[in-house]
């Protein structure tokens, strides 16, 4: 049996770190949850996750920020992030996954079933090199 999918989930709310936990433990996932964005980042430099999901609106250091730190870095850059925010305006959309590149983009409040779906699709391009 392969291991088990990393996944870092950076969410400032710590009930949305918790339901991610609960939707993906099912599917074998070891999430770890980081409560703002610069544990975020110590946890997906200690961790090196197959996944970040990340949230855009944080204190002190937002989703954005957080991905351009992990962009600029070599050991994190080749990471899938998926962005999963209340920011649901189109323009928000755009920036993240045209200018951006993050791998995806999920608005809350979501479905149980896009989220697993969003990941799969994610971590088998990611798996493919695409």
């Amino acid at each position: 049996m392969s291991e088990p999918k990393k996944v870092v989930c950076v969410d400032d709310e710590a009930e949305m770190i918790d339901l991610v936990k609960f939707i993906l433990a099912r599917e074998q996932f070891v999430v770890t949850g980081a409560s703002d964005g610069m544990t975020g980042l110590e946890v997906i430099k200690e961790v090196q996750p197959d996944l970040v999901i990340l949230d855009l609106m944080m204190p002190e250091m937002d989703g954005w920020e957080v991905y351009q730190h992990m962009q600029a870095k070599e050991s994190m850059a080749d990471i899938p992030v998926i962005i999963l925010t209340a920011k649901a305006q189109s323009i928000d959309r755009v920036l993240g996954l045209h200018i951006a590149r993050v791998n995806a983009y999920l608005t809350k409040p979501f479905k149980p079933q896009e989220l697993l779906e969003t990941i799969d699709r994610v971590l088998t391009k990611s798996e493919r090199g695409e």
